[in-house]
């Protein structure tokens, strides 16, 4: 698309929308980064293919909440949303007293303006890389969280975005989560298909953590077979402060995840775990990256996946030190299970260190099922199909009992028997 005809369109968007000024400006910048910045490359990841630069402008379209059995989806959730739309939206009293607030972020962008502008785009610069840049221009809708200072929130915030596919459509997403100084919040996202129709999906989450908060994000994605995405998690963490992300990529479509965690203040931490399940022909490319830029800062990555059938899954794990941070600890393991000749699977750890006074390691394995084992299992009468899935378990159970949500572990257990059994 010419930059001249999409730069229209979406100021036609943003001035339908009564956007002001400020982020009108943010989107210009956006679309001129996203036509010139080149696609970006990702370690053993080939997706030139896959269209994911071939979107429309922004859509105004709001859609109605499914119906049938589909309609009780949100019942139990604080923010549920179908495609750009907000079915549901509720907080409990006590967070509602302590100033918490959640809303769809088109909505905060009208009535909180004044936290949205100096965070919005935080965890990246506007001409940072091509997919950033190119959901900027483009985004419609998505959650935003706001805890205020020294808010603890026992329970967790609970989310559910239905990604739209009962028509072919190109969709993208944004979400802000912003804690200030002292706060703890845990939040649980599902993000899952609605509709078999072919999909492009940009989603993209933003976490600011402020000085000695504390955020624990738990996200479950479930896109189908015909959807083909691009998700993003971006963080920055101040002094002493923590996030802790926690991912299960269940997706059976053509996927790139992109976690990105910046490490600003001394003393911040940060963890992501993520189990990953890839079934039938798909392929899913998970790149994670810490970058750590204060003294004493401590990241930690840990991803385990099992790969099926024909498909491909690979990881990248990126920890950078970077010159001035003292003391500073990158450490990650990347660990993948084939159960098939013509599954495909790579772990690629990668360490980037400017800084003599650190530590860091890591450890990376691509291997298949234990013959040894699956014998074992076998000779005491269990079918073939039921040992490998018990050698699975296992090989995942380290990651998963040591997930902090209590709902990730619940729902990761059913999930993950649903694609090892799922040859689509």
């Amino acid at each position: 698309m010419a930059k001249s005809n999409l730069l229209s369109r979406v100021q036609q968007y943003s001035r339908a929308q009564l956007e002001p000024a400020w982020l009108l400006a943010l989107r210009t910048q956006a679309v001129t980064a996203a036509l010139k910045l080149p696609a970006p490359r990702f370690e053993k990841i080939a997706y030139a293919d896959w269209s994911l630069f071939e979107s429309a402008a922004p859509s105004q379209t709001e859609v109605a909440a499914p119906m049938g059995p589909l309609a009780t989806l949100g019942r139990t959730q604080q923010f549920y949303a179908v495609g750009a739309t907000t079915i549901q939206l509720t907080l409990p009293i006590a967070a509602l007293r302590q100033g918490v607030i959640l809303s769809d972020l088109r909505s905060a962008i009208r009535t909180h303006g004044d936290l949205v502008k100096p965070y919005l785009a935080r965890t990246m610069a506007v001409d940072e890389d091509k997919f950033g840049a190119w959901n900027t221009a483009l985004m419609t809708n998505g959650f935003f969280l706001y805890i205020p200072a020294n808010v603890q929130l026992e329970e967790p915030i609970e989310i559910l975005q239905l990604v739209d596919q009962r028509q072919p459509a190109h969709v993208v997403q944004r979400s802000l989560l912003i804690t200030s100084s002292g706060a703890h919040v845990k939040v649980v996202q599902r993000l899952q298909s609605l509709g078999t129709q072919p999909t492009t999906v940009h989603h993209l989450v933003e976490v600011v953590a402020a000085a000695n908060s504390q955020v624990e994000f738990a996200g479950l994605d479930e896109l189908n077979t015909a959807a083909t995405a691009y998700i993003s998690r971006r963080g920055v963490v101040a002094p002493d402060a923590q996030l802790d992300w926690e991912l299960a990529e269940m997706n059976a479509g053509r996927i790139i995840g992109d976690f990105k965690t910046t490490l600003n203040g001394q003393g911040a931490q940060a963890t992501v775990k993520t189990i990953a399940v890839a079934n039938g022909q798909q392929t899913q490319g998970l790149n994670t990256r810490v970058t750590n830029v204060g003294p004493q800062t401590v990241a930690q990555i840990v991803q385990r996946g099992v790969i099926l059938a024909q498909a491909t899954l690979i990881f990248n794990g990126i920890g950078h030190i970077v010159k001035g941070a003292h003391g500073a600890q990158a450490n990650q393991e990347n660990r993948l299970l084939m159960l098939t000749s013509t599954a495909r699977g790579d772990a690629n750890p990668i360490l980037l260190i400017d800084e003599n006074d650190v530590e860091a390691g890591h450890a990376a394995s691509v291997g298949r099922v234990d013959e040894q084992q699956l014998y074992y299992l076998m000779s005491r009468g269990l079918p073939r199909a039921v040992a490998e899935r018990l050698v699975i378990r296992g090989f995942l159970a380290g990651v998963i009992t040591g997930l902090q949500s209590s709902q990730l572990q619940t729902a990761l257990m059913a999930l993950i028997e649903r694609r090892l059994t799922d040859e689509t």
